[in-house]
């Protein structure tokens, strides 16, 4: 078996205890579900009546100002990845390494996703996609603000409307919070399924907390999480 599936083994995590459903109230005024095609709700332009593209959001973007993070930013990095993924993964923000190379997770954090999709899960990076809540870096890699958040958030709504994916992953407090709509405790969430209109989402530890808290806790439990993802999508290992 793979590194990060044998070391949890070598932990001592053989088998991963099932979890039910847990229903949650969706962030005020959206539905439960993803608009149709006439909806506007996923659009920065009001009228437009289908999903925008992954590259039309991006032109929509442009070199975008509408927050004060893009002050201090060297690039934005708006997200990569299959842009029909049935999984994708959503942090909460670029650090200095994604905001020098303009790609989501590639610091030691992203060395360490990228571990857990290809070595665990068995996938291919590049056959899922990966995004942040925020695409410019927050100064001295600190959580996004309210402002900032709300500034991309159109912006990830389209993301999400366009890839369609199975299964959301939010790594770390601030993504599932702001999915969720609700200011969550995530070492209580996670690994507890959750909707966002209509998608199911797993709250799972952002990877550089796997890194600093480095125990046999928590790889077993990030590992409960991305094996309940995969049988989510039919794709359990066996």
């Amino acid at each position: 078996m793979a590194d990060y599936v044998g070391l949890l083994a070598e932990s001592g995590v053989h088998t991963v205890a099932s979890r039910p459903a847990t229903p949650v109230k969706l962030p005020s005024g959206l539905p439960d579900t993803l608009p149709d095609e006439s909806g506007t709700l996923f659009s920065p332009k009001p009228g437009r009546s289908a999903p925008l593209t992954l590259a039309q959001v991006r032109e929509e973007m442009g070199e975008c100002t509408r927050c004060k993070l893009h002050a201090g930013r060297t690039n934005i990095v708006f997200g990569e990845g299959d842009p029909e993924a049935e999984i994708l993964f959503i942090g909460e923000g670029p650090g200095a390494d994604e905001d020098r190379q303009a790609r989501p997770f590639v610091g030691r954090a992203g060395k360490l996703l990228t571990k857990i999709i290809e070595d665990g899960m068995k996938l291919r990076r590049e056959d899922v996609y990966i995004a942040n809540i925020v695409k410019c870096r927050p100064p001295g890699n600190r959580d996004p603000e309210k402002e900032e958040v709300a500034a991309c958030q159109p912006f990830l709504l389209q993301q999400i409307r366009a890839i369609r994916p199975k299964v959301i992953v939010t790594l770390g407090k601030p993504a599932a919070s702001t999915l969720l709509g609700r200011n969550i405790q995530i070492t209580r969430t996670r690994g507890q399924w959750q909707e966002f209109h209509g998608i199911p989402l797993m709250p799972t530890y952002h990877p550089a907390f796997v890194l600093r808290q480095y125990t046999q806790k928590t790889r077993s439990e990030v590992w409960e999480d991305m094996k309940a993802v995969l049988e989510k999508i039919g794709k359990p290992l066996q």
